[in-house]
């Protein structure tokens, strides 16, 4: 019965409109997810050598056991924001006779070996080989591999039972950034006392088996909940569910674009890749804790450039790249409506500049680091709501794709076009070959002052600007009609 329904789904998928669409995107995506391959297995194989090299008197390994409670909390968030639950075209086998728990333990099963589970394996799975072959304790080791792979695996299923619940998102974000608080201000050691647990389970084996009753409970969960979906009428019947209208006025108070911001922030709230994007650019936030505690960075200010400019800019970006395909649904509707096309324009344009304030102010903490930090941190604040913002409209007006607003984030390459990517090498590479420059020939702080004195002129030179993006859009209005009108 499993492989009936594999060649099912296999000829679904090669016979679908959508494959013959974006192959050049799957091709992208396929050397991309052999990049992230590669790398997880350089550093599998490499990283027990590497910590021995820095850190000649500490065990690799107990390293590795500190710092796994973190990365299980990143996992979960990154898992909410990006995983969905693979479920099959199911509809058409449900007037088969299929039992329907076959059905609900194959679309179980098959999330098991989705790309969230398969790569982190190729960081256990070397590690412990390295291990092993250094002399660990073998027992202890697979032990220790059983482990990760049942964490990973409970990870899925838990995923699975939290991911419509944003309070979950909150708790789990909470804890890991209290964690990292409670541990960088030095208030209790959680990267000594969480490696041993895992410690332990290296010491004495027969622990991992806990692993298992977690596992088999959390699957008893999600088949429990998902066979009780798993009926005809379910399938096809037509859901209603009652709106929560939130209280918008306030936006009145913005004038002739309130219009459009109640409806921007409506569309982002009430659909799963907005809301995604939005979520995740919370996320972009913690960025800079990867470059600013890292020494390794501190002889290379390009990269902390880098990172300061995604501390604020993470809805910028992963926003305004799409400005208007998130609109493309209903961009016939609003184009046959009487209202100027700038203040359409002016609402894109005050979503990205708030949510950069806002992201700006909750970066604060990064003073911890040095005025100098959250220096560069203001400055490509800065740089963002003047030059990027801008510059985002504007290259908004060469998307072509429609966007399906129901569907996820993760995996969905509705929008995305050559387009994306070149726009990116601009608004990243840009200030930080600023900043480069001026730093090294200059001094370091003519660094992040040219790069926030280019975001001051943008903003000065807003209105020019807003009317020569007027006009392309304008210009591009019916063309860009037609192609929203296509089949996302």
């Amino acid at each position: 019965m499993i492989s009936h329904f594999l060649n099912l789904e296999w000829k679904q998928y090669f016979r679908s409109a959508h494959w013959q669409k974006g192959i050049a995107i799957k091709i992208i995506m396929v050397f991309l997810a052999l990049y992230f391959v590669a790398t997880f297995l350089a550093i599998g194989v490499g990283g027990y050598y590497i910590l021995k090299k820095q850190f000649p008197e500490s065990d690799p390994l107990q390293i590795v056991n500190s710092y796994v409670l973190f990365a299980i909390f990143a996992d979960l968030i990154f898992r909410y924001l990006m995983q969905k639950l693979p479920i099959m075209n199911i509809k058409p086998l449900l007037i088969l006779p299929i039992k329907k728990s076959k059905l609900v333990h194959y679309v179980l099963g098959k999330s098991s070996f989705s790309g969230f589970n398969i790569l982190g394996l190729f960081f256990y799975i070397p590690f412990s080989i390295v291990l092993i072959k250094e002399g660990y304790h073998t027992a202890g080791v697979l032990g220790w591999l059983f482990t990760m792979i049942l964490i990973i695996q409970s990870a899925n299923f838990l995923n699975f039972l939290i991911n419509k619940n944003n309070n979950a998102l909150i708790i789990i974000a909470t804890i890991l950034v209290g964690l990292i608080g409670l541990q960088n201000f030095g208030l209790y050691d959680v990267v000594a006392n969480g490696g041993l647990i895992f410690d332990g389970i290296y010491a004495n084996p027969i622990y991992s088996f806990l692993g298992i009753i977690a596992l088999s409970f959390l699957y008893w969960l999600n088949y429990n909940q998902l066979r009780t979906q798993v009926y005809l009428d379910e399938a096809v019947a037509t859901k209603v569910e009652e709106a929560n209208a939130a209280d918008l006025s306030w936006a009145n108070k913005l004038g002739d674009v309130a219009p459009f911001i109640k409806n921007d922030i409506r569309l982002i709230w009430r659909n799963k890749r907005t809301k995604s994007v939005f979520l995740m650019s919370f996320l972009f936030l913690f960025y800079g804790l990867i470059f600013f505690t890292q020494k390794t960075y501190s002889d290379w200010p390009a990269m902390l450039m880098f990172a300061s400019l995604f501390v604020t800019g993470g809805f910028t970006l992963n926003y305004g790249q799409f400005i208007p395909a998130w609109d493309s649904a209903h961009y016939k509707m609003l184009m046959s409506q009487s209202f100027r096309y700038r203040k359409f324009l002016e609402s894109k344009w005050f979503l990205m500049v708030a949510m950069t304030s806002i992201l700006y102010f909750l970066s604060f903490p990064y003073l911890y680091f040095g005025t100098d930090i959250f220096l560069m941190i203001t400055a490509g604040a800065i740089f963002n709501i003047g030059f990027n913002s801008l510059f985002l409209l504007y290259a908004g007006s060469f998307n072509r794709k429609k966007i399906d607003l129901t569907k996820g984030g993760f995996g969905n390459t509705q929008g995305t076009s050559a387009t994306q990517f070149i726009i990116v090498i601009p608004l990243m590479v840009f200030p930080m070959l600023l900043f480069w420059v001026f730093d090294t020939f200059v001094g370091y702080n003519s660094g992040f002052i040219v790069v926030a004195s280019i975001g001051i002129v943008s903003l000065l030179l807003k209105n020019y600007a807003m009317n020569f993006i007027e006009k392309k859009y304008i210009k591009d209005k019916y063309v860009m009609i037609n192609a929203f009108g296509k089949e996302a």
